[in-house]
């Protein structure tokens, strides 16, 4: 399981010396995981969502906080989903660009 982002920034200030007080998450554990495991378009709508109530506004400190979380953990969700599938693209086109110099050469052939 990879670190988040705020545990990797709480352990880059510490080796260097300026640890940084630890915020309270509006969001457990579990709730995190959860959108851990969302599918692209699911994370994409709640996201919507999620800045749809704050845009709307009418909410206390706590719950725009809260919003605010939610929408964090759910944008990056997709962007990773969106990683990985840039990932894949550019390794097959990778490979259609080594198939392709490879076409017809003796190489290819000996196979």
């Amino acid at each position: 399981m990879s670190d988040t982002d705020e545990e990797q920034t709480q352990r880059n200030q510490k080796e260097q010396g300026k640890e940084q007080p630890v915020l309270a998450s509006a969001l457990s554990q579990k709730e995190r995981e959860t959108i851990a495991k969302l599918p692209y378009e699911q994370a994409r709508d709640q996201l919507i969502q999620a800045v749809q109530a704050l845009e709307a506004g009418g909410l206390d400190l706590d719950a725009s906080m809260r919003q605010w979380e939610i929408g964090e953990a759910l944008a990056k969700r997709a962007q990773e989903l969106l990683g990985q599938v840039r990932a894949k693209l550019d390794a097959a086109q990778q490979e259609q660009a080594s198939a392709g110099a490879q076409a017809g050469t003796q190489s290819n052939l000996d196979a």
